[in-house]
């Protein structure tokens, strides 16, 4: 390939950002038909697929995932051009990476008070697995990496672990599930449905220890790598799931569903992974300060 079409590059971020053809054609003005006709060109031209189809939808390959780190750093530049013209620096970018693990729920109450920063920053929130973040992370991609578990000691990036918070974990279940309940907790989980965090998540394990330890054998109906999708499942009544108990509340409201007990034998813990030894980025302190004050409560320094 001899030159870069920005114009199929232009549909393919476009296309990646929405998540669909035909959301990307209604932002873009065009059909469907020519937006597609554009991203097979593209394709052919760089000589990889760029989306499979999962179900009804698209997802990023890996070639394709990378191609839209490089297309989001090119257009945020040229937003930035266009302000400096016009004497209006854009805000710089504050680039979030956030493990597939982590509730969304939790990620939105610590990455949020960046956004009220007296310098403004743009936020650039990336999903996906943890190694793979980390490697991005290395290569200074992204500023800060929020995990459930610290950086695996086996990966050979230069960056350290900063413990956010630690949280009981609640169970919860929507209003169809609870009505008829007949014994108390957490007996009633025994035969009953069951939604598990995926085997990437660190609670995982921990999950499974405690229901042994109780000799629980609830019925397992689904396993999500996504919380948010896990719980979209719970908020319709196929299944009780656990949540941290720090946001119980959040929880409830956002999901309809009712707070059933907690387990305090079981915990999960919040880290920020960055490059920096002693946090000094002004939107990491503010999230790091936001987790100890508002979200868990003051973690100690010496667990930093």
């Amino acid at each position: 390939m001899s030159n870069l079409n920005y114009k199929h590059l232009r549909y393919f971020w476009a296309v990646a950002k929405s998540g669909a053809i035909v959301r990307a054609s209604e932002q873009l003005h065009l059909t469907p038909q020519a937006i597609s006709g554009q991203l097979g060109e593209f394709e052919a031209s760089l000589g990889v697929a760029l989306f499979r189809h999962v179900g009804r939808g698209l997802e990023l390959t890996e070639a394709g995932r990378r191609i839209f780190h490089y297309a989001d750093e090119i257009f945020a530049l040229g937003d930035e051009l266009l302000g400096a013209a016009q004497e209006q620096p854009a805000p710089p970018a504050f680039k979030v990476g956030i493990a597939d693990s982590v509730a969304k729920s939790v990620a939105y109450h610590l990455v949020e008070p960046a956004l009220h920063l007296s310098e403004p920053v743009r936020l650039v929130c990336r999903e996906g697995r943890l190694d793979a973040l980390l490697a991005e992370l290395a290569i200074q991609r992204l500023d800060m990496v929020i995990a459930d578990r610290p950086m695996p000691s086996n990966l050979k990036v230069r960056a350290f672990n900063h413990i956010l918070g630690e949280s009981h974990m609640t169970l919860f279940g929507a209003p169809a599930l609870t009505q008829h309940l007949q014994k108390p907790f957490p007996e009633f989980l025994n035969g009953a449905p069951f939604l598990m965090p995926g085997e990437d998540a660190a609670i995982r394990s921990r999950l499974e220890q405690w229901l042994e330890s109780q000799r629980l054998h609830p019925r397992i109906v689904g396993e999500f790598d996504d919380s948010a999708l896990l719980k979209a499942f719970g908020q319709a009544g196929v299944g009780f799931f656990v949540g941290p108990s720090a946001i119980a509340d959040y929880i409830s409201g956002q999901f309809s569903v009712d707070a059933l007990g907690v387990i305090d034998a079981i915990s999960e813990q919040v880290f920020a992974i960055t490059t920096e030894r002693k946090l000094t980025h002004p939107a990491v302190v503010a999230i790091r300060d936001a987790a100890r004050n508002d979200v868990f409560g003051v973690v100690p320094q010496s667990a930093t």
